[in-house]
């Protein structure tokens, strides 16, 4: 067993016991990390060592540009800070609140190089949900951006554990963490933690209710760099990447922080990620890089002619399954392939992906070398091709949740089960059809929500859509729709029989919306990932009201 150098043993205790974790796979040479590992080093440091100071790590608007000796300088300082007056030991949790933005960044590399333990939260996150994260994960400290501080404030007041808060923030910051940054040598000795220390506790982003925590390991930080960036992403060290996804959100922290650092690229941090946003800062700064959402892509591609994109060459999708429409509206707009892939917040970052060659329309890919998947049955027998199943992968990251009794629900016989409905074709490609519970039976019918909604999404009218399935009589159940027109569509009952018989058209006949709602906005995570679990909410509140108003 490997000597743990938290000193604050917290997280090591509320791991699941050693039964309920996954089985562990670590068959590619590159992850055969040493006992002693400290991943805000490895990420830095080493570019330094390597004679690499002098390069371009962090991008961000308004002229700043902190080269790899200045990162870990900056670094440095604030985990002399943590640890030297805010009384940071080994295994604590540090709350970091803030925007996208290089603070955040060195932030970040500061608690885990300190032996701290970083645990993300998304910039609206209000004081309620603030405090469910920092009374879970028993949080003692917390830097945050001066401009987010009112609902850390409150959510404080609830939270006996956080008594350590500094601030941070262009012209706003706290004076006290000013001045001790200040007076800091550049200089910092990086705690002795294990490869199997916490280092990272990330809580999901809430698409099926209640966050879950779950804990990874420095060395998991370092596998997702080493897997599918290598065999997917194939980024080298002249790239700059950039962005929508918060970096308290997985899919962010690894495709804007680590994943550049790895190999010695740059970032470009953005506070303002709306599609209007986007599009001018990749042309501006001339980004290569792309890592945002599938509803991010679909509402760029109108604009994409209008903004010089010649130095984007690679575009990354997640969070969410990427329409066939919307890969091929972005690669008309640009001339771009999208490279997708899944992943989860339980895994760390994405198992099931392609590249640009590979890609297939509706199809996620195949699994990442150094990752196993298969789709099983409900007793865990993998299925045959051509069968709809559970998703179960298995790597060198796995689910641990934080005290959480879902734990026995997510890991079953060894495999991650992530919750996602699939198929495998007859040439081995993982083809998405849903989350298992939006899956729809309908009079015996097995029907994909997503699928449904990628018909729906290549009608010209349609912006956006949401589908679910609603309790019926005579069929069980039967395929909702909740549409977002575009501005110059009108909702009708004319449309709605539009768009039902272009369904029937486009995908099986009984897979069309016997019912079409219309909306002006959808219900969506912070991170852009569509909450259908709010529209059965609400179609469960109308029904509640109708029953009492029955006679």
């Amino acid at each position: 067993m490997i000597r743990s150098g938290h000193v604050d043993t917290f997280a090591r205790d509320r791991l699941p016991p050693p039964e309920q974790w996954p089985e562990l796979v670590f068959d590619l040479p590159e992850l055969a990390y040493p006992a002693r590992l400290n991943a805000a080093v490895e990420l830095v440091d080493r570019a330094v060592q390597r004679g690499a100071g002098d390069r371009t790590a962090i991008v961000a608007p308004g002229h700043a540009r902190w080269t790899y000796a200045e990162l870990a300088a900056r670094t440095n300082r604030i985990a002399r800070v943590l640890v030297e007056d805010l009384g940071l030991v080994p295994g604590n949790r540090v709350l970091l609140r803030a925007p996208n933005t290089p603070m955040h960044a060195a932030c970040w590399l500061a608690v885990v190089k300190a032996g701290g333990i970083a645990v993300g939260s998304m910039p609206l996150l209000r004081a309620r949900e603030l405090a469910t994260i920092v009374q879970k994960a028993a949080i003692t400290h917390a830097l945050c951006d001066a401009r987010l501080g009112d609902e850390l404030a409150l959510a404080q007041a609830e939270s006996p554990t956080l008594t350590r808060v500094a601030h941070f923030g262009d012209g706003e910051s706290d004076a006290w963490f000013d001045r001790a940054l200040a007076g800091k040598p550049p200089a910092f000795v990086a705690a002795d933690t294990a490869q199997d220390d916490v280092a990272l506790i990330a809580f999901t982003s809430g698409t099926t209710g209640t966050p879950k925590g779950t804990m990874h390991f420095h060395r998991d930080l370092l596998a997702i760099c080493d897997c599918w960036p290598r065999a997917c992403l194939r980024a080298t060290a002249d790239d700059l990447f950039t962005g929508s996804p918060p970096l308290a959100f997985t899919f962010g922290l690894g495709g804007l922080l680590l994943f550049p650092l790895r190999i010695g690229a740059a970032t470009l941090l953005l506070e303002k990620t709306a599609p209007d946003a986007l599009l001018p800062a990749i042309a501006e700064h001339r980004a290569s890089v792309l890592f945002t959402a599938p509803t991010s892509y679909r509402a760029m591609a109108a604009s994409a002619s209008k903004h010089d994109l010649a130095s984007l060459r690679k575009c990354v999708s997640a969070g969410e399954p990427l329409p066939a429409a919307t890969r091929a509206l972005w690669k008309e707009a640009t001339g771009i392939e999208i490279i997708d892939g899944i992943g989860s917040t339980e895994m760390l970052h994405i198992f099931i992906s392609h590249t640009e060659a590979d890609a297939r329309p509706g199809a996620t890919g195949k699994p990442v070398p150094g990752y196993r998947a298969c789709v099983v049955d409900a007793d865990g027998r993998p299925v045959p091709a051509g069968h709809i199943g559970r998703l179960a992968v298995k790597g060198p990251t796995g689910c641990r949740y934080l005290n959480d009794e879902r734990q026995r629900q997510y890991v079953q016989h060894g495999w991650n089960l992530t919750g996602d409905a699939y198929l495998v074709d007859g040439d081995g490609y993982f083809v998405h059809q849903a989350r298992t519970d939006d899956m729809i039976i309908s009079a015996g019918y097995n029907i994909a929500g997503p699928e449904v909604e990628g018909a729906l999404l290549l009608h010209p009218a349609v912006a956006e859509c949401g589908v679910i399935g609603v309790p019926d009589e005579e069929r069980g159940q039967i395929v909702k729709a909740f549409v977002v027109l575009k501005g110059d569509a009108d909702a009708s009952d004319a449309l709605s029989r539009e768009l039902q018989d272009f369904v029937k058209r486009t995908i099986a006949p009984y897979k069309y919306p016997r019912a079409i709602e219309y909306l002006r906005t959808l219900p969506r995570t912070e991170t852009g990932k569509l909450q259908r679990f709010r529209l059965r909410q609400m179609q469960a509140e109308r029904a509640a009201r109708g029953r009492e108003g029955a006679p």
